[in-house]
């Protein structure tokens, strides 16, 4: 599979990242599966469709790959470790669904030897791109904003208790930002009609941890966003009146993060 990522270059500052919206599974894999239904479950559904309006209103980058998260997931470190030690997640890899299920028939389950195939195939050229943009970024403006979209089912009980808020705003306890950009997007989200939380149960996944380095001038924030916001989740559909109300809300966000950005390092 040739072109599986896609880079729409703005030029803004900001980055916008869709690591999990893609569905693609090699054939030769896919004949390993459980299902494909069950692989692609947990795909961040029409995030590229949400946030492409304000991608070109804002004139931001896009960094986004087809590839499905079941195939290798690139927001989980390379390395394997986990994100959240002690806390159920997926892994860089994954071998079941958040939910807990087994994606692979019995016996059917990538080895080491595979996994590093795979990285070097699907994961490593993801992180070239957005390497590649935030290095333009700094080039032309001096510093980048990276902002990772995510979403995720509104109720998995394996995760976490209850229904999760609609945003989730992720900067790593404060580590991958500016201390001014996240109260930028914070406090648009707060005062919207969507419950808000920031660094909950999401704190931001390897893509935020990685590439947030303030000090460096490189900020990132990852937004994950609960489906009922913008989208009906069971049977899985778009809905264009909840896409556009939360849209507005993610159009200001973005405008007051960028905003944020270039007062801290235009100053």
């Amino acid at each position: 599979m040739r072109d599986f990522i896609t880079v729409g270059r703005g030029g803004s500052p900001l980055i916008l990242s869709f690591p999990h919206t893609g569905t693609a599974i090699p054939p030769e894999l896919e004949t390993r599966l459980v299902s494909r239904e069950r692989a692609i479950l947990d795909t961040d559904w029409w995030i590229d469709r949400l946030y492409g309006p304000i991608a070109k209103q804002l004139d931001a980058s896009i960094v986004h790959t087809v590839m499905s998260r079941s195939v290798i997931d690139v927001n989980r470190d390379p390395s394997g470790a986990s994100l959240y030690p002690g806390q159920a997640t997926t892994g860089l890899v994954p071998t079941e669904t958040f939910d807990g299920e087994p994606l692979y028939r019995p016996g059917e389950e990538p080895e080491a030897a595979e996994i590093d195939v795979r990285r070097e195939t699907w994961f490593a050229p993801y992180h070239a791109a957005l390497d590649a943009e935030i290095a333009r970024a700094k080039s032309r403006h001096g510093f980048a904003v990276l902002y990772d979209c995510h979403s995720i089912r509104s109720v998995i009980p394996r995760l976490f208790d209850g229904e999760l808020p609609v945003f989730n705003l992720g900067t790593n306890e404060g580590a991958s930002c500016a201390p001014e950009m996240q109260t930028a997007v914070a406090d648009v989200c707060a005062a919207s009609d969507f419950p808000s939380i920031v660094n909950g149960r999401f704190k931001g996944g390897w893509i935020t941890r990685h590439y947030g380095r303030p000090e460096e001038r490189v900020h990132a924030l990852q937004m994950e966003i609960a489906c009922r916001g913008y989208m009906d989740e069971d049977p899985v559909a778009w809905n264009e009146e909840k896409a556009e109300a939360l849209r507005s809300v993610l159009t200001k966000a973005l405008t007051a993060l960028l905003v944020a950005a270039k007062t801290k390092e235009q100053s």
